[in-house]
């Protein structure tokens, strides 16, 4: 081998070395993670999610939104719809969670975020895991920080804060799609009340015959006069003595059926109905929808039964709804309220 020939191996031999050892190095350079997504591939990904859980203070998930066939259900609610807009909401917050600034990487530092492990008793954070094609994503949300939140990638040592915020609700009641029926007041014909103790009465639309209400004399009504008359309610089931009240106390409030919504869903074996109320409304298409309810401390649960919408039928099947006390009380209105007040005695002075 010529003297040249070895010079120039050597130099390149030597580039070549160098050359590595900078890549090396730059390789091993800390790099700035500020603007880069939390979860970087979830945004091409969330069309193909079947799943997603949180969990805090457990080892396993405390709710769980799944696809079962084409419906999002929350399996902890023996698969009751879910609320299919918060479970949209969290993805998006998740795929747009865009990295300020890495945090500690010291585990005995992660209760003081919250981020510290999901299991744990009494943690301040929660994991949310997501299945989707191309895999699992989990990260634990920790505490608020300004506009976001400390997270921690699952199965990562280093913790980050991200902007814009993430929040979430990690109890399946909070997952469950809260509408359950929605009927315009102006449909209810009548209502039976019957209390589970005490006399049972029934409030009824004023209706003619033909659509129509009858004017004095047997003439047919005027409109302005019908829509008066449609509007007006009587009362069945009057105790002796007693006097029903105006047809406006009679009415059903106006929301009373309409968009009701409810707290939690349970399997209707678990609720004691044994000592039940029932009021049963017809509307103006002939449906009746019975409705029995329970009373039980601070919680008032409802089962429901159509004899024509088969939909509800199949949602409301097997199925105790928990609502708002109002919203209760509003349907099952005990019969004085639909009375005349008793009147009240007033005290003879003493001589």
């Amino acid at each position: 081998m010529s003297r040249l020939r070895f010079i120039t191996l050597l130099i390149a031999a030597v580039l070549a070395i160098s050359g590595a050892l900078y890549l090396s190095t730059q390789r091993n350079l800390p790099r700035d993670p500020h603007g880069m997504a939390l979860l970087p591939s979830l945004a091409g990904e969330l069309n193909t999610v079947t799943s997603l859980s949180v969990r805090r203070a457990s080892a396993t998930p405390t709710a769980t939104v799944h696809l079962k066939g084409s419906l999002w259900t929350v399996a902890e609610r023996s698969d009751y719809p879910a609320d299919v807009s918060k479970l949209r909401t969290l993805l998006l917050a998740l795929s747009d969670a865009k990295i300020v600034e890495e945090k500690t990487s010291n585990p005995a530092s992660f209760p003081i975020i919250g981020v510290e492990d999901p299991s744990l008793p009494g943690a301040a954070g929660a994991e949310v895991s997501i299945a989707a094609r191309d895999g699992t994503h989990a990260v634990i949300v920790g505490k608020r920080v300004g506009a976001g939140n400390f997270v921690r990638r699952k199965g990562e040592t280093r913790s980050y804060s991200v902007e814009p915020g993430i929040s979430f609700e990690t109890e399946p009641r909070f997952w469950i799609e809260s509408k359950l029926i929605d009927i315009p007041a102006a449909k209810i014909q009548s209502i039976e009340v019957k209390p589970a103790s005490g006399p049972a009465y029934t409030v009824r639309r004023a209706a003619a015959a033909g659509g129509t209400t009858a004017a004095a004399g047997g003439t047919a009504a005027a409109p302005s006069e019908a829509v008066a008359a449609a509007d007006t309610f009587t009362l069945d089931g009057v105790p002796p003595g007693r006097k029903a009240a105006d047809s406006a106390v009679l009415a059903p409030s106006p929301t009373l059926l309409s968009g009701l919504t409810v707290d939690d869903v349970m399997p209707v074996g678990d609720i004691d109905f044994s000592e039940p109320m029932v009021a049963t409304v017809t509307l103006s298409d002939g449906n009746a929808i019975t409705i029995t309810g329970a009373a039980k401390g601070d919680k008032h649960w409802l089962q429901l039964r159509s004899s024509k919408d088969a939909t509800l039928n199949a949602k409301a099947a097997g199925r105790a709804f928990e609502i708002a006390a109002y919203l209760f009380d509003a349907i099952f209105r005990p019969v004085e309220q639909v009375l005349v007040p008793k009147a009240t005695k007033k005290p003879v002075p003493s001589p």
